[in-house]
């Protein structure tokens, strides 16, 4: 049974993610299915509450974040979620930006941001200098 689960973070120096949250339920997101992180970490630690949605998450649930950039510190890293989410057959619904890889058009948003994630990966890198 797919299940719709959300994402909210705090970015450091904004207090909005009580407003994350309020987005969230308003779309539809059962608060006790909502992945938090509130603690800002290094850009080298991965977050608890992203950790715990990717291995919880499975194919067919959809995944609800606010805008894009709450699934990553980076534009790499955002790229990578996407890539992983994609690949794993989680759809992902981004409020603010209206990315819905539902939709046909979400779709192929997807995948140029998979695209770009694997021109990130080590692999990737290797076979490009090797050509």
């Amino acid at each position: 049974m797919a299940v719709t689960l959300g994402y909210a973070t705090a970015v450091p120096g904004c207090a909005d993610l009580d407003d994350q949250l309020a987005a969230l339920t308003a779309a539809g997101v059962d608060p006790r299915r909502v992945f938090t992180d509130r603690t800002p970490g290094s850009a080298d630690k991965m977050r608890a509450g992203m950790l715990a949605l990717l291995s919880y998450a499975r194919a067919g649930d959809v995944v609800v974040v606010a805008a894009l950039e709450r699934l990553g510190r980076s534009a790499a890293e955002v790229t990578r979620t996407v890539a992983d989410l994609t690949t794993r057959g989680i759809t992902l619904r981004c409020l603010a930006d209206g990315l819905d890889t539902a939709t046909s058009t979400g779709r192929v948003v997807a995948k140029v941001l998979t695209d770009l994630a694997s021109l990130d990966a080590p692999d990737s890198a290797e076979s490009a200098h090797r050509a």
